[in-house]
């Protein structure tokens, strides 16, 4: 825990109660939207992000944030990165994805078809040791066989191998939407006609104006017309199967074995094995075997040569070769070893690479994708500061963690609650009113501030 003064002390505890404003605000029916405008439907992992910033404070809200969650979970364990705002205004966001159109999904309730990063059980996780041990194992037998199922799905419909490591069959199921990685793969792919046209009649500067995340943020800090398009074009290839897996990678427009989704899912799996063991249930042993390759098997993403991990074309094997921040998660993972951990650090303590002003850089400075403002490509993120910071910790790098999280509140007192931040100014990026910001901070002022 840091060490502060009366002064510092209450800027912190303000800045804590500006945090829980922030989720008050974004909250609509006792449930916490990402934010009010752009965000208006709820999300995946940042659903559990704010389950565990509510969880230091209103531990039923937190319980309500993962259960309403997992009640969109389809009758195969899937479950599905957007839950919809059924207000009649967002009716074309519903229909764009049509997860009616799959029998698998839950009647009545429209979500997209496809998933996002596993962050259920470090939620659920997380929770639980609010609680007493009677409340505790309570919580885990009321969320238990969800989880299983989800995890199993994974195994079951992603682990196209049976090495362990998870495929994505589109970049919005990473988190980390347009990061190099994911847009080097998306530039391999024919660019449609209709796009082309676009481009060479000049349309697509007009469309740049037409956008709707144009009414709530500079779409200079957003993905690209073209990049969205394309990828609005993906998520259209999948719904045409009617989110049916098996039909999706017969010949799917991406299949990646993704750096960050395996190295998150690696922790999952070993909070899910707490899970079990807190409340005395056995985890299936084809789960418990897949488990165990993934954590085996994440060093395969690893490239010798250039000593680094990369994410990787899951069909003809080659590394996705564009350095991003994902490349630093496997620290999260807890899986790898402590001399790969403490080659890890060097990376993040380098000033060409992640260790800027205000850290950490979701794309490597030194990097021809860096943009300090625009979405995945350049800008620091606080959950994944978060992530890091865990990660940190849990290697054993206690100091290291602590500053990272103390340069992650002050980041956030000095620019406010936004969705990014540009890691040389410090300059806000993104919508204002994050609610993964103001979670996330609200949990780190908890643990290193007190």
């Amino acid at each position: 825990m840091a060490k502060t003064n009366n002064d510092s002390k209450n800027s912190y505890q303000n800045l804590n109660l500006q945090a829980r404003a922030v989720l008050s605000l974004n909250s609509i029916n006792g449930l916490v939207i990402p934010a009010r405008g752009l965000y208006p439907h709820r999300v995946l992992w940042d659903s559990c992000f704010i389950g565990i910033g509510l969880s230091h404070y209103d531990i039923e809200a937190s319980k309500r944030q993962i259960l309403s969650f997992l009640d969109a979970q389809w009758s195969d364990g899937m479950v599905p990165h957007i839950i919809f705002n059924s207000a009649p205004r967002y009716f074309w966001d519903r229909f764009n994805w049509r997860s009616w159109l799959s029998p698998l999904s839950v009647k009545g309730l429209p979500t997209s078809g496809i998933t996002q990063p596993p962050m259920f059980a470090e939620a659920v996780y997380r929770i639980g040791s609010k609680l007493t041990k009677t409340e505790r194992q309570i919580w885990y037998k009321s969320v238990f066989d969800k989880l299983v199922r989800y995890h199993s799905w994974l195994y079951e419909n992603r682990d196209l191998k049976g090495d362990g490591l998870i495929t994505l069959i589109h970049p919005w199921e990473t988190g980390l939407d347009n990061t190099p990685p994911w847009l080097a793969s998306l530039n391999r792919r024919h660019t449609p006609l209709f796009i082309n046209l676009l481009v060479w009649s000049g349309l697509i500067k007009i469309g740049d104006h037409l956008r709707i995340d144009g009414k709530y943020v500079d779409f200079n800090q957003r993905s690209t017309s073209i990049e969205a398009l394309r990828l609005y074009g993906a998520q259209r290839i999948i719904r045409r199967k009617r989110y049916n897996n098996s039909k999706i990678l017969k010949k799917p427009m991406f299949a990646i074995e993704d750096l960050a989704y395996n190295s998150i899912f690696i922790r999952a799996n070993s909070l899910l094995r707490e899970i079990a063991l807190e409340i005395d249930q056995t985890l299936p042993k084809s789960l418990l075997i897949s488990m165990s390759k993934t954590e085996t098997n994440l060093d395969e993403l690893w490239d010798i040569n250039a000593k680094t991990y990369y994410p990787r074309n899951e069909k003809y094997g080659y590394f996705l070769k564009e350095d991003s921040v994902a490349a630093l998660l496997p620290l999260y993972s807890g899986a790898i070893s402590k001399e790969r951990a403490e080659h890890l650090l060097v990376k993040l303590n380098d000033k060409q690479k992640y260790n800027t002003v205000f850290p950490v850089p979701s794309v490597p400075v030194s990097s021809k994708w860096f943009k300090p403002m625009r979405y995945w490509q350049g800008p620091s993120w606080i959950n994944i500061n978060w992530l890091l910071i865990d990660g940190l910790k849990r290697y054993g790098f206690v100091k290291e963690a602590e500053n990272l999280a103390i340069q992650t509140i002050e980041l956030v007192k000095k620019s406010g609650f936004y969705e990014y931040f540009n890691p040389i100014t410090g300059q806000p990026a993104g919508v204002k009113n994050f609610s993964w910001t103001a979670a996330l901070i609200i949990d780190l002022i908890e643990e290193y501030i007190g």
